[in-house]
């Protein structure tokens, strides 16, 4: 690093880098605060379909399944059931359960906010993974 010492007189030719090092120190420390803070999405589950030449186990067969019709009718796998009293139900089979996972699927005709009702809901009966349903998924494509 050189150091211009006495008296030219003239135009110096150097940059002056000493301001630019500060901007950056402190433009990485505000992306260092701020990167913590972002949100983040709902993670997506998908069911993956089963083999079709191993036999079905007991866990598959025990897959809990929040359906909703085009008619916002909700049901629990093959349990019709009021909207009201699905967060209890959902604690009551999760009681006893290690692997808290539920899928919800919903009629495409529905509007995002009912699919996300149910989300809310099986969020608030303490389930760690909810997944979405898809036509393409459930024909196993």
């Amino acid at each position: 690093m050189a150091m211009a010492v006495g008296g030219g007189g003239g135009a110096k030719a150097d940059i002056n880098v000493t301001p630019l090092i500060d901007v950056l120190l402190v433009l990485l420390i505000i992306f260092m605060v701020i990167t913590p803070l972002t949100p983040h999405g709902l993670d997506a589950l998908a069911p993956q379909p089963p083999d079709k030449n191993k036999p079905q186990q007991e866990s598959d067969q025990r897959t809990v399944v929040i359906i909703i019709d085009k008619n916002k009718k909700i049901m629990l796998n093959t349990e019709p059931i009021d909207e009201s009293k699905l967060q209890d139900r959902l604690i009551e089979i999760f009681k006893t359960r290690a692997e808290r996972i539920v899928f919800v699927k919903g009629d495409p005709d529905l509007e995002y906010r009912d699919v996300a009702r149910a989300i809310d809901i099986a969020k608030g009966a303490q389930i760690d993974k909810i997944g979405l349903m898809t036509p393409k998924v459930e024909a196993g494509q």
